[in-house]
């Protein structure tokens, strides 16, 4: 089995769901639309009244017929319209203040999705790193086992070599030991004595005899 490793049990990261966030954009949205429905209800209710006072001013002149009731007619109408153009333009104010609300929780979503999106791409990427641990602890203990299998039969494939030729050194040693101890237990043989030549004795010379000093002086006078 690998040795040295420790197995480390990676923590598993859980994906956060897309939500809606409430950005500051849609909290403007909404305050947009929220104003624009304000202007609706006070353009409405200007428009009521303008409509009661064009309504007043109508039966007021078809009972009197006179100039100032026609005029006070065709007043209340340009009123009722003028309210009615601001209610238009209160309710379009507001049809637009929606659409950015739209909008806003559009690009919400999407902002929460990517966000989503990488959070599932870490957990999942911190989810391989922990298997790759777990695969790598499991192929290095195969890879040992493997290994340390091949090493044996070879290691084994050494020492029967080598256990031949120290058998074969011990055999030869054996031998040339038990050839010796023949060679040992045999009897010695005795060698001939060697013959010593005889000295020849040389023979001695006469010595000459000294002639007398007498006769010899007497001569040299």
């Amino acid at each position: 089995m690998a040795r040295g490793r420790k197995k480390t049990a990676a923590k598993k990261r859980v994906a956060k769901k897309a939500t809606a966030v409430v950005t500051p954009a849609i909290t403007k949205a909404n305050k947009a639309v929220d104003k624009a429905n304000a202007g609706i209800k006070a353009a409405t209710a200007k428009v009521d009244a303008a409509n009661k006072k064009l309504a007043a001013a109508r039966k007021k002149a078809a009972s009197t017929k006179t100039a100032a009731a026609k005029k006070a007619v065709v007043s209340a109408r340009a009123a009722v319209a003028k309210q009615k153009a601001t209610l238009a333009a209160a309710k379009d104010s507001a049809r637009q203040a929606k659409a950015l609300v739209s909008a806003a929780n559009v690009e919400a979503k999407a902002a929460a999705a990517a966000a989503a999106a990488k959070e599932a791409t870490i957990a999942y990427e911190e989810s391989l790193v922990g298997k790759a641990e777990a695969d790598l602890a499991k192929a290095l203990a195969a890879y040992e086992a493997k290994w340390r299998k091949a090493r044996a039969k070879k290691d084994a494939a050494k020492v029967k070599s080598r256990a031949k030729k120290e058998e074969a050194k011990s055999k030869a040693a054996a031998k040339k030991a038990a050839d010796k101890l023949k060679q040992l237990a045999k009897p010695a043989k005795k060698k001939p004595a060697k013959k010593k030549p005889a000295k020849k004795v040389a023979a001695k010379k006469p010595a000459k005899k000294a002639a007398p000093r007498r006769k010899a002086a007497k001569k040299a006078k």
